[in-house]
């Protein structure tokens, strides 16, 4: 080992050597991970405790504390399953995003190799524009978007959401493979065109069984996105028995200046455990993929 590298491990342990001190780890590392395991688990504790408080509890503080349950109860749970549609809200939610994110994942799969692989004129800037078409606001898009779905007949349909979503799925998924097709080295492809392999055959057979983490994390983005979205769920969906959670736990436990508190922060709880189950299992993937998809 040369004097420069010993030199540079040595600078680098001085300069941690300031987290030996218990103080200073409480002030560097821990105070500010607290902080943000308060942040990011609160409103889940939130939603929880509101959904199995019962009605009198919610606003008699003088009496019940905010931030715990006495005699909790199951009636808000037991009224939201039971007595409303969310269990087919859940499952439209299920379903449509589902499938907007495999039609999303093949058409940005395809998109992005050609982009990234076939090295035509041009396809630099085809990349940008498609990343640029995902800055579009929601709010923007959704009025020639109503014109189209209206003219096509299917307003007030599930088909309505799974053909409008990828407008917003495709661009990011896109860029999100790019980057990590680019990070596979081309060495491989051009081995296998010299083998006689066809583009269709190193995409199935090489590109893809690479880009697993890239894919898993570009469906996962799809699949929150499709589950979280409200605009087009509310623009295209009128009936009752098609609406998505977001938009059916807001416009049927609301009535005019009701609010179903216990009820509203069960759905919405129950409607946030699909996605947190799903990035769970795949976080490592998720990570790792992002990772790539910023490699040059």
């Amino acid at each position: 080992m040369s004097l420069s590298t010993t030199d540079h491990l040595t600078d680098n342990s001085t300069g941690m050597s300031y987290l030996d001190s218990l103080p200073r780890r409480i002030v560097t590392v821990f105070l500010p991970l607290l902080i943000f395991v308060f942040v990011l688990l609160f409103p889940f504790y939130w939603m929880a405790i509101t959904a199995v408080k019962p009605n009198f509890q919610l606003t008699d503080y003088n009496n019940y504390s905010p931030l715990w349950v006495v005699e909790p109860t199951l009636d808000h749970i037991r009224y939201l399953l039971f007595e409303t549609s969310y269990p087919a809200w859940l499952w439209n939610t299920v379903f449509i995003s589902v499938a907007a994110t495999f039609i999303s994942l093949v058409t940005s799969v395809f998109a992005a190799y050609a982009i990234e692989r076939l090295r035509f004129h041009g396809s630099r800037w085809v990349g940008l524009g498609i990343f640029l078409a995902y800055l579009v606001p929601p709010s923007i898009l959704f009025i020639p978007l109503a014109i189209m779905v209206f003219g096509i007949g299917i307003y007030d349909t599930k088909l309505a959401l799974i053909l409008t979503y990828p407008t917003f799925l495709v661009p990011f998924s896109t860029w999100l493979l790019m980057g990590y097709f680019r990070s596979i080295p081309f060495e491989l492809e051009e081995c296998a065109l010299v083998d006689g392999a066809s583009r269709w055959q190193i995409l199935i057979k090489v590109l893809l069984p690479l880009s697993v983490p890239g894919l898993i994390s570009a469906g996962i983005f799809s699949f929150t996105l499709s589950w979280n979205e409200f605009i087009y769920a509310l623009t295209f969906i009128q009936s009752s028995e098609n609406k998505t959670v977001p938009v059916g736990v807001l416009t049927e436990l609301v009535r005019s200046d009701v609010y179903e508190w216990g009820s509203l922060m069960a759905g919405a709880l129950i409607g946030s455990l699909p996605v947190v189950i799903l990035y769970s299992f795949f976080v490592d993937y998720y990570v790792s993929s992002m990772t790539g998809a910023v490699k040059e």
